[in-house]
C-alpha cells in the first residue's frame, strides 16, 4: 500500500449523479474512503447521521468552523456544506484514497490546500438530461429545481479548474473510468519519488 492515499474531490451539477458513482466504487474497490460531509441542510428521506452526512444545526456548524475543523466549507443553495478535517488526514496516512463529494468553491478551496488533489467534474450528458433527472427525483420543489439549474450556469464557468471531466451517462463505464484515473495518477512520476530514489541508489552500487 502506498504511504499516503491520494486526495480526489468530485464535484458536478446537482442531479449528476455523483453519490451514485461514489458509492458504486466504494462497493466495487476496498482502498477508497468516502469523506462524510457536514450540512446544515435537513435530511432527505432514507438518509442517515454518520452515513450520507453529519447533519449540524447553523450555530454547531459555526463553532466548527471557528475552531477550523473543516479542511473547506461553502454556503450553497442557503445550507452550510463543509468536510471535517480529522478523518480525511487519517484515512490519507493510512494510505487509502479519499473522495470527497463537494462544489466547486469548496473544491478549490482544498486544491489551493492539498495541491496533489485531483479534480473532477461530473456531468450527464446534456442540460435536458440534467433538468429530467432534477424532476425525476421528485425531492424538490420547482422553485429549488430552478435554482439548481440556475447555480449549474455558475458552476458551468468552472469546469477548466478540474484536471478531468466525465460524463456520467452509463454508470458501469463511468465507474471504470474514475478508478483508471485514480491508477494512472498513482503512477505519476511526483508521487513515486522515494521508489525513484531508491532505484537510482540500487543501479549506483551496481556500477561500483
Amino acid at each position: 500500500m502506498e504511504k499516503r492515499g491520494i486526495l480526489l474531490v468530485v464535484s458536478g451539477f446537482s442531479g449528476a449523479g455523483k453519490g451514485t458513482l461514489m458509492k458504486e466504487l466504494l462497493r466495487r474497490y476496498e482502498n477508497y474512503a468516502l469523506s462524510i460531509s457536514a450540512t446544515t441542510r435537513k435530511p432527505r428521506e432514507g438518509e442517515a447521521e454518520g452515513r450520507e452526512y453529519f447533519f449540524k444545526d447553523r450555530e454547531a456548524f459555526e463553532q466548527m468552523i471557528a475552531r477550523d475543523e473543516l479542511i473547506e466549507y461553502a454556503c450553497y443553495v442557503g445550507n452550510y456544506y463543509g468536510t471535517p478535517r480529522a478523518y480525511v488526514e487519517e484515512q490519507l496516512e493510512q494510505g487509502r484514497d479519499v473522495v470527497l463529494e463537494i462544489e466547486i468553491q469548496g473544491a478549490r478551496k482544498v486544491k489551493e490546500r492539498f495541491q496533489d488533489t485531483i479534480l473532477l467534474f461530473v456531468s450527464p450528458p446534456s442540460a435536458q438530461e440534467l433538468r429530467r433527472r432534477l424532476t425525476d427525483r421528485g425531492t424538490e420543489t420547482p422553485e429549488v429545481i430552478e435554482n439548481r439549474l440556475a447555480r449549474a450556469i455558475e458552476e458551468a464557468e468552472g469546469i477548466e479548474d478540474y484536471d478531468y471531466f466525465v460524463i456520467n451517462d452509463d454508470l458501469d463505464a463511468c465507474v471504470e473510468y474514475v478508478h483508471q484515473i485514480v491508477q494512472c495518477e498513482r503512477s505519476r512520476t511526483g508521487r513515486r519519488a522515494e521508489q525513484i530514489q531508491a532505484i537510482r541508489q540500487e543501479l549506483k552500487a551496481f556500477a561500483k
